[in-house]
């Protein structure tokens, strides 16, 4: 089983001035080090207007410059939202392609739709429709990696003319692609278009392993994939701090992690909010303490099984990974059981100290991930060979339904279609002088008032 760290980058009010900056500068360190001690993988989302939920709005941002502090983890966009009123196609394409190219081949590209107000509204996509844009979005982005040249598309929530889309990412035919799952019918979604399964919702290992077989279930029997390549993983999200005093883990982790539940819930099931204005962390503390919460409380009942959900009038709330080695790594094997491929933890969240983050990585390393890393080789393996036969299937049931090139299409500069379309000689006569003088570095005064005003 793989590991990965996931970041919303999150920032509970009150904010101070330097306050987004610290957060992200921190975010870097983090991941430094854990690809300094072998984590696999660091997720990074795309949201906006979700105040102290979520400050990541520009993900390819972040993820190049930690691209450039690192050697060896993969770099997961989880998600970029494909809709095209969010990211135009050709945009998404070149974006991944780019940063594929300057982190040498560890783009790992997921994608989502979003179903929150606060981001459908704000770029005016109705939630029945979301869907369908984040297919024909993250659709269109993948022929503009993969066509050379791209060949055009007129749909419902785009068109674009042929172009020669670059560059071009290293991975071939392009970086593997995962998309966002917090119900089953988006994990058998996932397996139906022959994507990686980004699992956001808080799931116990025996729950995985239901949506496990349900998604090579599906994967055999329907599967017509998105893309070109068909990379069958799942990788749930859990939270984690490790310390060996459990008390001391519950006390680190906890908090940030019902936080992360919180906040996330305010924005997309029952929460109203004023942008600029309401303060989730304060209303956040207030329910807590009107239901009886306390961080000792949590502390009191340190002796439940671990589980990531949302307990039942125990008040521990979402607890995941957050205990001792020994008990993460016990959770750990219940997911590796489960047929699991990954799990990302949810360290980020809340008021989570950096400091606490930090050495929760490096314990976590050191006392936990060995084992896992010891059987991964060989369970990739298994899992490879068990797959062919069902890849191999799917990617024959898919049809390849794209426009062929327009005979003759060419692309004129302006200028030259303004020109041709006046059908005035001497203008030709000019624009074909111009370019003699281009080609030999010649110095054209009425073409530079043209172009320079």
């Amino acid at each position: 089983m793989k590991f990965g760290i996931f970041y919303e980058h999150q920032l509970p009010r009150p904010w101070e001035a330097d306050s987004e900056r610290t957060l992200i500068q921190n975010a870097l360190d983090q991941i430094e080090l854990a690809d300094r001690v072998g984590f696999d993988y660091v997720w990074e989302v795309e949201h906006h207007f979700l105040e102290e939920y979520s400050h990541s709005s520009a993900p390819e941002v972040f993820l190049a410059a930690a691209s450039q502090r690192t050697e060896n983890i993969r770099l997961g966009h989880g998600i970029v939202q494909t809709a095209p009123q969010y990211n135009h196609p050709a945009r998404t394409a070149e974006r991944i392609a780019m940063l594929d190219l300057v982190s040498n081949g560890r783009v790992d590209f997921g994608s989502g739709e979003s179903s929150s107000e606060a981001e459908l509204g704000g770029f005016a996509i109705p939630y029945p429709e979301k869907r369908d844009a984040w297919l024909e979005g993250l659709e269109v982005s993948i022929r503009c990696m993969t066509e050379d040249p791209f060949t055009g598309h007129q749909g419902t929530y785009t068109t674009i003319p042929p172009r020669n889309v670059v560059p071009k990412p290293v991975q071939k035919p392009h970086p593997p692609l995962w998309v966002a799952c917090s119900r089953r019918d988006t994990i058998l979604l996932a397996a139906e278009k022959g994507l990686g399964a980004l699992t956001f919702a808080f799931i116990d290992p025996e729950e995985a392993a239901h949506w496990v077989a349900d998604y090579e279930t599906t994967m055999a029997e329907r599967c017509v994939p998105v893309g070109q390549r068909i990379d069958p993983n799942i990788a749930c999200v859990t939270p984690m701090m490790c310390h060996p005093d459990e008390a001391r883990a519950i006390e680190m982790g906890l908090e940030g992690g019902n936080f992360f539940g919180y906040s996330l819930a305010h924005f997309y099931v029952f929460g109203e909010h004023k942008p600029g204005e309401t303060n989730v962390w304060e209303e956040f503390q207030e329910r807590r303490h009107a239901q009886g919460y306390s961080p000792e409380a949590a502390i009191a009942a340190q002796h439940e099984t671990l589980g990531a959900k949302a307990a039942a009038g125990d008040m521990t709330g979402l607890r995941g990974a957050v205990g001792t080695p020994d008990q993460i790594r016990e959770f750990l094997r219940r997911y590796e059981e489960a047929g699991v491929d990954q799990v990302i933890f949810v360290m980020q969240a809340g008021k989570n100290t950096h400091e606490h983050i930090c050495e929760s990585i490096e314990r976590f390393s050191r006392e936990v991930m060995p084992e896992f890393k010891d059987r991964d080789e060989q369970q990739v393996a298994a899992k490879t060979t068990r797959f062919a036969p069902i890849i191999e299937a799917a990617m024959e049931r898919k049809v390849r339904d794209v426009p062929a090139m327009p005979d003759g299409y060419t692309m004129k500069a302006i200028p030259k279609a303004m020109v041709d379309q006046s059908g005035n000689d001497q203008f030709q006569e000019w624009l074909d002088t111009l370019a003699d003088k281009q080609a030999t570095g010649e110095r054209d005064e009425a073409w530079e008032r043209t172009i320079l005003g």
